[in-house]
Parts: structure tokens; sequence; C-alpha cells
């Protein structure tokens, strides 16, 4: 049965029998404890006190109090048995519920805002699991309960118990109308929520076009609309709430004025004895639990009720079938795809393709095009089988693709979107996805020199490599080729140096470094367990000994104050708040703007005096890059006393030996190999920057440069290739390449860019080899060379071997191909080479001329 079908008590009643019968007895087990202390407190009153026997006293309160601390154990069980049986249940609806959303139609997605499918998977479920644990348990804990504590009361009194029983049903009148009214709102209130959600993930989703066009207000008065009727059914649902405990807690008052009343003229007729009354009324007072319990279970049960309903609606469709049971190995084509009369209309009747008849041989390789709306995008999706066939039917080597298997489709059919979309992770992560999609590890995964192999052919390498170089490589990586990686820092001092003076300020312990921060410049240095990095720096004590001994905390807040004040007043005076170019010229980041302005303000009217105030004010001068934050200038004063404060930190607080640093240094540099010698024998922590030393907490760029960069980085594209050089030469390409690949690329891919992201998506496609290759567009993000590059592969490696049919937009790659396929309104309208539709003078050739070889797709 489909899991949105299935009631809620449907998951409660069929699993984990163990466990739920381990649960009931207990709570049989438990409701003995809870007796015997009523029992003894009557004992306690008639026989021990009465007869005045120490015996039967100790007798009686050492029963009492072991029954108490059973009947504690025994609910300490209980309540961790519902949390065990609950949670187990919810992993299993969860996964089932996640199982059946990512086999839904791809047109769900058209309409379904991911915010709605994030809430119900996490705190909606959430919200159902706590019930789920007590489904059972409270229920059958609660009537079991008040039955027993009846049945003690009963025995006491007859008279008593039924009348102490007449109130419940009032209740029962009036609660479950509330509750109609509370669940109501209840659905409101998760639909409001769900449409927050979805309105607050578009907003982040889309930051840097909100941002962009300053639509801040907008967004604001979206949600602003969610969040007042959030209001409006939060304050409804409490006053309902606190309305059916006022109800219950009104009725509940009047049973104990009852039983005084009658209990109270039956003991001084000596009709019931003082030690019954008190019996009786702490049974009263406890058979009012299990009845509490209940009515919470009642509006807890609703509650789940409405959000399981709420969640299993939203997915209640029918998954893309499997119209035949799994293999064991999917089968395998040559890539032959016939379409015959196939056609695609949309529910509202749109009709999208009609009558398209095409046939393909295996190892053909065929260019779709045609103008934006033509069909050509919709008719790769549906040989993909992503979209499913209105009309007619598409065939892989005579098999309709209707019949097979989503391991059958996936096995024989790749297709590389021209938006494709990476997963969190590696690089290397998202290489692979593709190879992993059975969940087995039975899949052979490429050897490295493959992956290699192919970055190189499709022009990823370079990127991948770079994005090594990029990185700050850990230290136990850094070893095994520390002495090569400081081979090449030699190189480009030896033999590159004039190319890149213009653009690196390299590392000198003698000279004040213009393109590095007042950290650096005082430091020059790094300590490996990062206490010299941010705000550990100020809590630092060879950093604070520094600021005390060279005297310049006061010169470092007056620079962190200009800093500070100058930055806000021409973010005021020009409004650049928004003006990424004005935040490379400030260390002030656009997020401190609001800290730093109401520090600023509060200086105006009280000296600085809190600590945090300081640290604040040192740490953003000591972000301060001179040659780079031109809101101020740094004096040379205080310039000349950064430069002797180094040394004094070098030499009097870390001990290092700058003459032997800059002896060696000097003869490493002009070819000598590295030297054996320790410049810093009190503190292995700290790493002076010393060209014989790797720098640690920095990128494997800046340890190659020893410097830092003085233009931006398109300034030094220059140093690609030579590094590219270098390393084939020293044969660390592949271990580069390693590191890169073990890039993490953010969310949704969000430090790569376009074309990265695209040629990820290719490489990730290509490692597949199915008989047949879908290309939607799939190179529109490279540039000219890349495209000549993929391409080229395509041409010579896939030619014969593998079926591509490529939706084109650049239409001079169609000469590559053997067929050309051009589509208009839905309907193909000419077929043929290259040479023959350009003869032909019809819609290709209009296309051609009239769209400069290229076209939006």
């Amino acid at each position: 049965m489909q899991v949105t079908k299935r009631s809620l008590y449907y998951w409660i009643l069929h699993r984990h029998y163990r466990l739920q019968l381990l649960l009931l007895f207990i709570i049989v087990l438990s409701l003995f404890f809870r007796i015997i202390p009523l029992e003894m407190q009557k004992r306690i009153v008639n026989q021990a006190i009465q007869l005045k026997d120490y015996q039967l006293l100790f007798l009686y309160c050492g029963i009492y109090f072991a029954a108490v601390l059973l009947a504690g154990v025994s609910k300490y069980a209980i309540n961790y048995l519902q949390v065990l049986i609950g949670q187990k249940i919810l992993v299993e609806i969860r996964s089932r519920l996640y199982r059946h959303i990512l086999r839904l139609p791809l047109q769900f997605y058209h309409s379904m805002q991911p915010g709605t499918v994030i809430s119900a998977m996490t705190a909606e479920l959430n919200a159902i699991g706590f019930f789920i644990g007590s489904a059972l348990a409270v229920p059958v804990t609660a009537v079991l309960s008040y039955l027993a504590f009846f049945g003690f009361m009963f025995s006491i009194s007859p008279l008593l118990a039924l009348l102490s029983s007449l109130l419940y049903p009032l209740e029962l009148l009036i609660i479950p109308r509330l509750q109609q009214r509370y669940n109501a709102w209840n659905r409101k209130r998760i639909k409001t929520i769900r449409a927050m959600s979805n309105v607050v993930n578009e907003a982040v989703s889309g930051i840097s076009d909100v941002q962009s066009y300053n639509s801040f207000h907008l967004e604001e008065h979206r949600l602003q609309h969610y969040i007042k009727s959030l209001y409006v059914s939060l304050k409804r649902l409490f006053r309902i709430k606190y309305g059916i405990k006022f109800t219950d807690n009104l009725i509940q008052s009047f049973g104990p004025l009852l039983l005084f009343l009658v209990g109270g003229t039956l003991t001084i007729k000596g009709q019931f004895t003082l030690g019954a009354l008190v019996a009786f009324l702490s049974a009263y007072e406890k058979i009012y639990d299990p009845w509490k319990e209940m009515l919470a279970f009642y509006q807890s049960y609703q509650d789940a009720h409405v959000r399981y309903r709420q969640i299993m609606k939203t997915f209640d469709l029918q998954p893309i079938p499997e119209l035949m049971a799994p293999r064991e190995k999917p089968l395998q084509h040559l890539g032959r795809v016939s379409l015959e009369n196939v056609g695609y209309t949309l529910a509202d009747g749109t009709q999208l393709l009609g009558g398209i008849n095409l046939r393909i041989q295996a190892g053909e390789q065929v260019a779709v095009v045609g103008f934006s709306g033509s069909g050509k995008s919709t008719l790769a999706l549906l040989i993909n089988r992503l979209y499913k066939v209105t009309e007619g039917r598409i065939l892989l080597d005579g098999c309709d693709i209707a019949t097979l298997s989503k391991a059958d489709i996936s096995s024989n059919i790749t297709m590389i979107s021209q938006k494709p979309f990476i997963f969190s992770g590696t690089i290397l992560d998202n290489l692979l996805y593709g190879l992993k999609h059975s969940g087995k590890d039975t899949t052979p995964l490429p050897e490295q020199k493959q992956i290699f192999q192919l970055l190189y052919d499709i022009g990823f390498a370079e990127d991948v490599l770079w994005i090594g170089i990029n990185s700050v490589i850990p230290e136990e990586q850094v070893q095994k080729y520390r002495h090569h990686f400081l081979a090449m820092r030699k190189i480009v001092h030896l033999e590159l140096r004039e190319q890149f003076e213009d653009v690196i300020e390299f590392y000198d312990v003698n000279k004040f470094l213009y393109y590095a921060s007042i950290r650096d410049n005082l430091i020059f240095g790094d300590c490996k367990d990062g206490s010299l990095k941010g705000e550990y720096l100020l809590e630092n004590e060879y950093f604070i000994r520094l600021l005390r001994e060279c005297d310049l905390e006061k010169d470092l807040l007056r620079l962190g104050i200009a800093l500070a004040r100058v930055s806000l007043d021409l973010l005021q005076e020009n409004d650049r708040v928004l003006d990424p170019a004005f935040f490379a010229t400030t260390p002030l980041q656009i997020d401190e703007i609001e800290l730093y302005s109401d520090l600023i303000t509060q200086l105006e009217f009280h000296p600085l005096q809190k600590m945090r105030e300081k640290q604040l004010l040192l740490l953003l001068a000591l972000r301060y890059i001179p040659a780079k934050h031109n809101v101020v200038s740094l004096s040379a004063d205080l310039e000349k006393k950064i430069f002797l404060a180094r040394h004094y930190f070098l030499n009097k607080i870390a001990h290092v030996d700058i003459h032997a640093c800059h002896a060696a240094s000097k003869k490493f540099l002009a070819g000598a190999d590295l030297p054996g010698i320790n410049i810093n024998e009190q503190d292995a922590n700290f790493i002076a920057y010393c060209s014989i030393r790797y720098l640690y907490h920095h990128s494997l760029r800046t340890n190659i440069l020893f410097g830092s960069v003085k233009k931006s980085d398109k300034d030094i594209l220059k140093l690609r290739s030579v590094v590219w050089k270098a390393f084939r030469e020293h044969g660390l390409l592949e271990e580069i390449l390693s590191i890169g690949l073990n890039f993490n690329v953010g969310s949704q891919g969000s430090k790569l860019s376009g074309g990265q992201q695209q040629k990820l998506s290719l490489a990730r496609g290509l490692l597949q080899k199915t008989p047949v290759l879908i290309l939607d567009e799939a190179t529109s993000a490279l540039d000219n060379k890349s495209q000549a590059q993929v391409q080229s592969l395509l041409t010579t490696q896939c030619r014969g071997k593998t079926t591509v049919i490529a939706v084109i937009h650049r239409l001079d790659l169609t000469k590559h191909y053997d067929r050309i396929v051009v589509m208009k309104n839905g309907i193909i309208v000419e077929e043929g080479n290259y040479e023959t539709l350009l003869e032909q003078q019809g819609d290709f050739y209009r296309l051609v001329r009239g769209n400069s070889n290229s076209l939006d797709g």
C-alpha cells in the first residue's frame, strides 16, 4: 500500500510488537505499585496509628516507600519505552515517505516549494513522533489506572464512587466540541507555517537578487502577511486550548466539594471511618490524573492526526511506477532510440509536442535545434523518461521505455542538463554521485587515472588544480610533499621573481609589508594550534605581552576608531551599503555595520572602557591592509613602530633567531638545498614567515609565492601555466589534483562558478559510460575554448560507441554531428546533416543566418 494511504495507527499497531508487549506488561505492573500506597494510607491511619503499634507503622511505611519507589522506576521505564518506540516508528515513516517523495513525478516539483517538503519531513514529523510513542501506552495506562482507582474507591464506598464519576459525562459533552474548533485553527496554522517556510526559502535562495534589486521591504512585506496570520491562528489556538483546561479544572474542582459534603456527613454519623475517608480522597486525587492524561492524549491525538493527514495529503500522488521487478543486473542496451508518434500534453490541455517520429541508430550523434519554446528540451526529458509521454511511445532497442525499471533507464541513458544540481560535499563526491545510485557496493568505481584523464579531456583539470592550489592543505598531507612545495617556492624566487614582483609582495622580515594586514606585520608568523588567529589573538599571552611592552594598544585603538568612523561616514554619505567595491577598501565587513555603528555612537557620549569594545576596535585595526584599505592612511610613525614591534616580538617573545632565518632563507632561495636548522628552539608551535618553513595556516598558493597578492587574482592568472608545468615536471600534478578533488563545493555548488558547475556535471555524466548520452544545452556556460574541448571529446571518443542526443545552443557546433533535427512549435520540421540543411535554405538556414551561430534555449 502507498505510504500516504496508511493511517496513523497503522504504524502503531503493526510495528515493534515485542517492545509494545513489554510496555504493556510494565504498565500493568505499575498499577499494582500505584494502588498499594492507597491501601497503606488506610491501614496506617486505621490500624497502626489507632492501635499505636510501632511495628505495624514501620512495616506499612516501608511497604509504602518501596511501592512509591517501584512506581517511579516503572514510570521511568514506561516513558523511555514510549520514546524508543515512537522514534523507531518515526524513522520508518520518515524513510518510507522520503522514498515516496523522491519517486514522485517531476511535474509535482514544479508547483511544490522546497520549504514545504523540508518542513513536512522535519518539524512536522517530529511532533508526530512524540505522539506515536504514547499512542498505546497513555490510553492503556490511563484507562487501567482509572479502573483500578475507581475499583479501589468502589470497594471503600460504592455511593461516593458513583457520585464522583457523575461529573465526567459533562466534560465529554463540552471538550470534543472545543477540540473541533482547535483542529480547524491548527490546520490553518500548519498551512501558514508552510507558506512562511516557502517565502523564507525563496528569499534566502534568491538573496543575491533581493540585495541587487534592494527589495528588502518587498520581502519583509511578503513575510509580514504570514506572520500576522500566524499570530491570529496561535491566539485563537491558545484561547481554545486554555478554554479546554479551564472547563476541565472547573468541573474537577466540584469533585472534592461533593466528597467533603457527602463523605464528611457519613463520617460524622459513624458510617465511614476517618482512614477510609483519607484513602478515598487520596484515590480521588489520583483518579483525576488518568482522566487528565486522557484529555491531554485526546488533544495530542487530534493534533498529530491533523498534522499527519496534512503531510500525507501534500504528497498523496502516484509515484513513478516500476512496472518490472528489479533485476540483479539492469538490462544492457546498444543505444538505438526510436520515437513513434510521440506527443506530450500538459494537464491543462496545452500540447507541447505532437507527432514526433524519429529513429536514431546506436552510436549516432544527433543535434536537436530550434527556437526557444520549440519543445527540444521537453523531448530530451521524455527520452530520459523524466516526463511521461501522453501519446505514442519511445523505444530503446525495441523496448518501450515505459516498461523499463528506473535502474534500466539510469544504466542505459544519462542526461546532462543546462542547469545541473551540485550536491553538498566534495568535487569527488559529486563526480561519483551517479555511480553510487544503487546504494550497493557492487558498482565498480573508476580508477583515479580514469578520472584525471576525463578532467583533462573536458578542460576541468586546470580548474581542479587551481582549486587545490588555493586550498589550505591539512598538515598530515603536507608532510609527504613539503620539500616539493618548498622547491616550487624556490623556482618562483629564482626563475620567476621578476615576472611576479609587480603582482606579489614577497615576505621579507626586514621590510614593512603594505599588502599584508597589521596583524601579519606584527606577528610575522602563525601558531599551528590557531591561537594567533582572529579573536583568539586578543586572548593570546604572547600578543597581550606585545601590546603592553611595545605600548601599541592605544595606537591600534585610535586606528580602529578612525577606520570605523571614516568607513561609516562614507557609507552614509554615498549610500554604498551594498557596493562590494567599497568593502574592498575597508576592513569593515558588511555584516558588521550595525555593530560598529552602535559602538561609534556610544563613544560620542562615553569613554572607551569595556573590554569587548576594545577588542572590536583592535580586531578592525589588525585586519587593516595599508595598500588596499585606503579609507585611512597609515602614519609613518605608526608604520615604524609596528615594524620595530615585529622584531621585538620575534626576538624577545617568540624567541625566533631572525639572523639565522634570514641567512638560511638567502642560502635556500639562492639555490642551495633546504637547510636543516631550527630557527625557533623554544616554541615549536610558532612558525615564522621564514622561506625555509611551510605555513600551515595558508593556502598552497601563498606557500609557493611566499607573499601577498598586490592586485586582484586576475593579475596572477599567468601563474597557472607556470604552476601546471612545474608540478608536472616534479610529478606532483596528480597529488594536487587529488587535493582539489577533496574541495568542498558548498551548498548547491556555491563555491564553484557556473562554468565549473557545468564541467563537473559533464564529467559526472560521462563517467556513467551509458549507451545513450543526452546533452540539454550542457555547455551553455562554458567559454569557446572549453566548448571546443568538450565537443572534441564527443567527436573523437564517443562517436560510434555512444548514442549522443544533444540539444544545441551554438549552431556552429552542429556541423560535428551526424544528423541535425530542427524543431518548431513542438514538431520536427527538418532533418539532415549540416551541409544538406544549409543547401535547402529552410528553417535551419534561417536559424544559422539569423542568430549568428547562437541560440537561446
